[in-house]
């Protein structure tokens, strides 16, 4: 996977397309090919080779095909090239000021090789929960209408609450979230998380859908992501914690 990914981002035309997608998500194919000097032949097949290294995933919504940014591979040869050398700083992510149509939509895409069972619980249990989720567990019973909670057993209060809309173990999990850990985040409102898990062989493809974001959204709601989802891989494949300082951010000393 990583020579895909160090593929697909040695083209100039291809970084120029995650450049158009950070500047805004969820484009259309017309939308990106009035910005290249190119057939649109030539931009599906650029895109093409994005998708196969995961750095871009699609959407149908209606009669368009959107075309999102994916930085899980990223953050993936990131924590496996960079972080360990870094300075502390360098662990968040890099901060990209993005024009985004409303409601915002992001979505990631991860290929973790486990079973659908094994990566449910990883989700739905607290304590495994903390281990990928900042040191954040996550309560809930899981049912259709029930309170969410994420907190730490250190921090002064809840880090985040929301309600379960849609249950399908060990398929399908689509709750709200309103931010809590800071007065910035939690004037954002509630938003939408859709976990999403089909296998793939002897592995499976988790996807990641945060919507029902405001147009120029507080990035805190959604930028810790691609952390959350690299170490959740990591613990599941090698049993192994991020170290990175974000990763370790509400853990108990």
């Amino acid at each position: 996977m990583d020579d895909d990914v160090f593929r697909a981002l040695a083209d100039p035309t291809r970084r120029s397309l995650l450049d158009e997608l950070f500047r805004e998500d969820g484009q259309t194919l017309n939308a990106l090919e009035a910005r290249f000097p190119m057939t649109r032949f030539g931009v599906m097949k650029h895109l093409r080779q994005l998708e196969e290294a995961g750095l871009v995933v699609t959407r149908r919504r209606g009669r368009e095909k959107l075309h999102f940014l994916n930085p899980v591979p990223i953050r993936l040869i990131h924590d496996r090239w960079v972080s360990k050398y870094a300075q502390p700083w360098v662990a968040g992510l890099s901060e990209v000021k993005q024009r985004l149509e409303a409601p915002m939509e992001k979505v990631y895409e991860i290929y973790i090789r486990t079973t659908p069972e094994r990566l449910w619980q990883a989700i739905t249990d607290p304590q495994i929960r903390a281990k990928y989720n900042f040191g954040a567990a996550v309560n809930s019973d899981w049912t259709p209408g029930s309170r969410m909670v994420l907190g730490a057993s250190h921090a002064p209060g809840p880090l985040g609450e929301g309600e379960i809309l849609e249950v399908e173990p060990p398929w399908r999990l689509v709750h709200s979230m309103v931010a809590l850990w800071s007065d910035e985040v939690r004037a954002e409102g509630a938003s939408r998380v859709t976990w999403e898990i089909e296998q793939v062989q002897d592995s499976c493809r988790l996807t990641v859908t945060h919507d029902q974001l405001r147009e120029g959204a507080n990035e805190q709601l959604f930028g810790g992501w691609p952390m959350i989802l690299s170490g959740l891989k990591t613990w599941l494949e090698t049993g192994e914690l991020l170290t990175t300082p974000g990763s370790l951010m509400y853990a108990g000393s």
